[in-house]
């Protein structure tokens, strides 16, 4: 299982594509960032030209180039604000990517129980065909012989027809759950892949009184609360673009008609300058900004705790889930065992005549029906098990 969940994480398209948004969410905090840095560029160019008089002189060449630098001072926080927001935003899609993976892993985990588990139930449809096929030539034998009657005959015909249909349904639902578990892993849907024969034992339940700080790492709020990060720093950005802004800039460069004296000291100038930038109109353009932002805010805060409030659900939910589960599977285990008993003791009588053909079929199905159910349950627990790891973060550590 440890082998399938790695090459799930590894080949997943699903969980190629959210690597792949941490990537560009990243880049995007990155390219924000550098907004408080100044941007230093060079500047070159050369032209020909000349008069267009006769008498002028021919044409001439000019060059120039230069150093420019440029820096927007960041009075009221508008750009750090804006790196923060594309920082938390990159946090979280980092914590959806783990939580992904977390699902991926739960999920491959629980197809590879339910693909363990139909092929335990297509055993159990064998074995149930093998008894009714082998039931089915005594009962032929008592027939030809004037023991058993027609009814019983027919039962028993009857009865084995069901098995075999049971059994090519079970078939197509144990290759239905073998695409599914390949499928997660990035393989071609064929059916074709190998499993164990027995589900694993069933782990313990977590400790009494799991501290409510575990849902804390859980990625998903992670993610909802640094969400809400974004949004309140967008709304910071909103606020202070409707202040002035500064932009300082420098200018070192040189100009000169000879290409080998444009670096001279003669030929060199700078400038220093300031530019002040004061929205005065723009059609409420900023104005709405603050709003939208402001109601997006109000939206990050609703779904974090709209998430929370799932968390808790999950993990109680969980919890109930396996003490129901586990008082099931102790009654079925015991339904499964006496079941077992009976049809052995409704077999013998049967074959020395002390019991009807109909009595024996009963108990038989009622017999396989606790083994099946009895699978079913063992399969429900594990089921129960990764899904309180996953409502908890990973685990209950």
């Amino acid at each position: 299982l440890e082998q399938l969940v790695a090459e799930a994480q590894a080949n997943n398209p699903n969980l190629a594509a959210a690597a792949a948004g941490v990537q560009q969410a990243q880049a995007l905090a990155r390219q924000a960032g550098a907004s408080l840095t100044p941007d230093l560029g060079l500047a070159a160019g050369a032209g020909r030209g000349g008069s267009l008089e006769s008498t002028a002189p021919g044409p001439s060449s000019s060059f120039d180039a230069g150093l420019q630098l440029s820096w927007e001072a960041d009075l009221w926080g508008r750009v750090s604000s804006g790196v923060s927001q594309a920082t938390a935003s990159a946090q979280a899609a980092e914590a959806d990517f783990r939580f992904a993976r977390y699902s991926i892993a739960a999920n491959t985990a629980i197809a590879y129980f339910i693909a363990i588990e139909a092929q335990l139930q297509l055993d159990i449809a064998e074995d149930n065909l093998a008894i009714i096929e082998n039931t089915q030539r005594i009962v032929q034998a008592q027939y030809n012989e004037g023991v058993a009657s027609a009814q019983d005959l027919a039962l028993s015909r009857s009865d084995f027809a069901s098995a075999q249909e049971q059994l090519v349904a079970l078939q197509g639902a144990a290759r239905d759950a073998q695409r599914s578990l390949e499928l997660l892993l990035g393989r071609y849907p064929a059916a074709e892949i190998e499993l164990r024969r027995t589900l694993p034992d069933i782990p313990p339940p977590p400790p009494a009184g799991l501290p409510s700080e575990l849902l804390e790492r859980r990625p998903d709020l992670v993610a909802a609360e640094r969400e809400v990060a974004a949004a309140f720093n967008a709304t910071n950005q909103a606020k202070a673009a409707r202040l002035p802004s500064l932009s300082l800039t420098a200018n070192l460069g040189g100009a000169s008609t000879d290409l080998g004296d444009l670096l001279n000291p003669a030929n060199l100038a700078w400038t220093l300058g300031s530019n002040l930038l004061a929205p005065i109109f723009d059609g409420g353009r900023r104005r709405e900004n603050v709003v939208i932002s402001t109601a997006q805010q109000e939206q990050a805060l609703a779904r974090y705790a709209a998430a929370a409030l799932q968390a808790f659900s999950e993990v109680e939910s969980a919890l109930d889930r396996g003490q129901t589960l586990a008082t099931r599977n102790d009654r079925l285990s015991e339904s499964a065992a006496q079941a077992a008993e009976a049809f052995r003791i409704a077999d013998i009588r049967y074959k020395e005549g002390e019991t009807s053909l109909v009595d024996l079929l009963a108990i038989q199905q009622r017999s396989n029906s606790a083994r099946s159910s009895n699978a079913t349950i063992e399969r429900q627990l594990l089921q129960q098990r990764i899904n309180l790891n996953l409502a908890l973060g990973g685990s209950w550590n």
